[in-house]
Parts: C-alpha cells; structure tokens; sequence
C-alpha cells in the first residue's frame, strides 16, 4: 500500500504542477500532507516536516547567501567581461545564444555547485533570450542539462556520495568515466545546436545593436530583480539609478546599465580573488559550504558598500529571489519529510528492487543505470546512494558484477536528476529565469532522459559500465 501510494503522490504531485493547477510551492506542501493522512500517519506530520526542515535548512542557508553574494558580485561588475565575450560570440545569434548557454554553463559547473552554475548562467543570458524573445525553456533546459553532466565531478556530490556508499575510491568511479561524461556534454552541446537552429528559423538574426537596448553594451539581469521594478533604497543608494528601463515593446527586460552606481571597478580584483578563494574553499572542504557563503556574502558588502544604507539597499534588491528560492526548499523539505518518514520512499526502493528479473543479475551494472534515472529524479541523491546503491551493490556482487561498476552506473541519472523537483537549485534556475516550473519540467524530462541514456550507452561502449 504505501509503495502505491508513494508512487501516487509523486504522480500527482507532478500532473498539478505541469498542468498549472497548484503552484510548486502549495502542491509541494499540501499534497505530501494529504498523502500523510491516506497513511493514517497525520498525527505525525508534525514530526516529518521538522525532520524534513531539518535535513534542508544548512541547504536553505546556502543558498540565501549564495544568492546574494553572486548578487552583489554580478552588481559591482565582477562577470561583466565574461558576459561581453558572450555576446561577442553570439552576435544575436539564437544558435549561437543557445550554444553558449550549454558551454557557459558547463565551465561555470567547475565549481561543483548548481546554484552558483544557474545564477551566473542566467544572470549572463537572460537578457539576450527576453530581448530576442527566445524561449525562455530552452535555457533552463540547456543550463540544467549541462550542469547535470557535469554535476559527476568528484567534488560535485553524486560521485563523493556513491564512493562513500560503496566504500570505494571516488577517482576510481570518475576517471573511467570521463569518455562516456564527455559524450553526454558533446550530446547536450549537439542539442543546444539542434535547439538554437529551430529558434533561428522561428526568430531570424539580428545584429547586436537591434537586439540590445540602445548604447548597453554589458547586460545582465538582476538576481532579484522584478520586471519593471525599482528599489525604495534611500538617497545616495545608487539603487533607483542601477537598472536601466525596460526596453521599448513592453516585453519587460531589463538590463543593468553599464555605468550604474554599483559598480566597482577599483575593487575587481579584490571581488575576483574573493570569489576564486571562495570557490577553492568549497572544492577543498575547508568549511561546511553554508559558512563559506555567509562569511563570502557579510565580506563582500562590508567591502564594496561600506555605508550602512548602500548595504541595505543591495540585500533589498536581491531579497525577492532569496525568499522565493528559501521558501521552495522548506516547501520541498515537506516533500521529503513526508517521503521519507512515512516510510515510502523505502516501499517504493524495495518493490523496484524485488521486481528486478534474477535474469538481470548478471547485468546489474545496465540496471543501476536504468534505474538512477527516475530514482534519482523522483529521490534525493542522499536517499538513492545511502539507501539504494547499497542494495543494488550487494545484488550485483552476488553475480561477480564489482562495485566500482555499479558505483560507474550510478552516476548516469544526474542530467535528469538536476531538474528534479526535490533539487533545491533548480528553483533558483528558474526563479530568475521567470520560468514557471511546470513548463520547465514539460521540456526538459524527455531531453535530460536521452542525455542520461547517451552516458549510459557509451559508459557500455567504452566498457566502463
């Protein structure tokens, strides 16, 4: 019973999102709640949501920070140069522009975390869709696609968490990989040209000069800024005078001026060292990454505005997308709370994993490949490496399978599994892309399946799986 049910509030969960009946952040709530009930477990839904809450919260706080230390960064002008080699490249292409969302977000993934990939990508690129009026879905899909690929670096989480499981060595599940990793970002990058050609029949191509707003050269869009929207920051702020206005045609983009108030140009290199430490810090595990961004994000304003009303009015600016994207994670711990303490998610693990044929034994390496496709997009990687790999482990060394294999096949799930909706970055991917989650999800499940079955495929070919 509660395996079906397990499987009936994912299943609705999904269907009233995509089909726009309940917002992510109501349906994440109450249907988890009114599942809850069905189990006749209500009286405990208490206990599951602040378990819940409490596993996501270090996550939640990440994140708040994260936003708005890349926030001020994109401010003060720190990847104002990467956003004019983009355009340079680009040139208003829709091809071109879709293309280099895939490779920007690929190199920005380096870093290991989805979040800081989808604020720099979108801040970057956002413009240049909303004033060619490109498809604001095949820029989520495109950035999540490729960060998903690249979301198997070691220090990315999926690989760390199945070399832990399995008590092997990370490095030995990654280096062998890397052909078959290669060939899903060649295939997603095959895809951006795929996409990025049907949007250049459907918009044509422009110059530069008629797609951006008139003397703009540098364009980025606010991390928490509104369409059409100004800061009541007090005089002297610098805040009225940051955006430029919406451009003619009411389409509602915005771009930062080039010029405005906010910029630091003396401070560029303390910003770019901050950040590169930053980063460094978070790859090399010197503090949890929570701290690294509360500590980034207090040094950041402290040094580029000093003044006491100029920090207020940065922290103002950007707090629409910090209470959207904080409120989506506690609406999603809900979610896993409920999942997890009703004991479902473990219902549904073990009905997949009994049903798997004693045929397939010998081939469980292609089934945990198979498998970490859905169980990663509808489980958290805690939950699918803790609690499934183990088992899938242990069934495939009954029939001489290894589990560096095994713990090789694990990893194929990602481009899928960073659209999930229990992946707290991707509300941040879409909250500031003004996508709604439903038409996000439409789009990209069908592509990010195919991409995962690309790494599969020639993880098989190049024998590594």
């Amino acid at each position: 019973m509660l395996t079906i049910l397990g499987f009936a509030m994912i299943a609705t969960f999904l269907v009233l999102i995509m089909l726009k009946k309940m917002s992510p952040i109501s349906a994440l709530v109450l249907i988890p709640a009114l599942f809850c009930v069905f189990v006749g477990k209500g009286a405990e839904l208490g206990d599951y949501v602040i378990d819940g809450v409490t596993g996501l919260a270090p996550t939640a706080a990440m994140l708040m920070f994260a936003i708005v230390y890349f926030g001020v960064m994109i401010d003060v002008g720190l990847f104002d140069p990467i956003v004019r080699g983009i355009l340079g490249f680009c040139k208003a292409d829709p091809m071109r522009i879709v293309v280099g969302t895939a490779v920007l977000a690929a190199i920005v993934s380096l870093d290991g975390d989805g979040s800081t990939t989808f604020m720099i990508t979108v801040s970057a690129m956002y413009p240049l869709y909303k004033r060619l009026r490109m498809s604001l879905v095949v820029m989520t899909g495109v950035a999540a696609m490729a960060n998903g690929v690249m979301n198997t670096l070691p220090w990315g989480g999926p690989t760390a968490r199945a070399a832990t499981a399995l008590k092997v060595d990370a490095g030995d599940i990654f280096v062998p990989m890397i052909p078959a990793l290669a060939m899903g970002l060649v295939f997603v990058l095959a895809l951006a040209y795929v996409l990025g050609r049907r949007e250049r029949r459907r918009l044509g191509v422009l110059t530069l000069d008629e797609a951006l707003v008139e003397e703009t050269e540098t364009v980025l869009v606010g991390a928490g800024a509104g369409a059409g929207t100004r800061s009541s920051g007090g005089a002297g702020s610098g805040t009225d005078a940051s955006r430029a206005e919406p451009a003619p045609g009411g389409d509602g983009f915005q771009g930062l001026d080039p010029h405005r108030p906010t910029l630091r140009p003396r401070l560029y290199w303390f910003n770019a060292l901050l950040t590169v430490g930053l980063l460094t810090a978070m790859i090399t595990e010197l503090l949890p990454i929570p701290v690294l961004f509360l500590l980034g994000a207090a040094l950041a304003l402290a040094v580029n505005f000093p003044h006491m009303p100029d920090q207020k009015a940065r922290i103002a600016a950007h707090a629409e997308n910090v209470l959207n994207v904080s409120g989506m994670v506690f609406a999603a711990a809900v979610f896993t709370g409920v999942l997890q303490g009703t004991g479902m998610v473990d219902h549904m693990a073990d009905w997949l994993v009994g049903n798997i044929p004693d045929g397939m034994g010998p081939h469980m390496a292609l089934v945990t490949g198979v498998l970490s496709i859905p169980l990663t997009y509808f489980m958290s990687n805690d939950g699918f490496y803790f609690g499934i790999l183990p088992v899938l482990a242990e069934a495939g060394q009954a029939h001489g399978v290894s589990s560096l294999e095994i713990a090789r096949a694990s990893i194929v799930g990602q481009p899928l599994h960073m659209s999930s909706p229990l992946v707290p970055a991707v509300y941040v991917l879409v909250g500031m892309a003004k996508v709604e989650f439903g038409d996000h999800t439409r789009f990209v499940v069908k592509w990010a399946a195919l991409t995962s079955l690309v790494v599969l495929g020639a993880g098989l070919v190049f024998g590594t799986v």
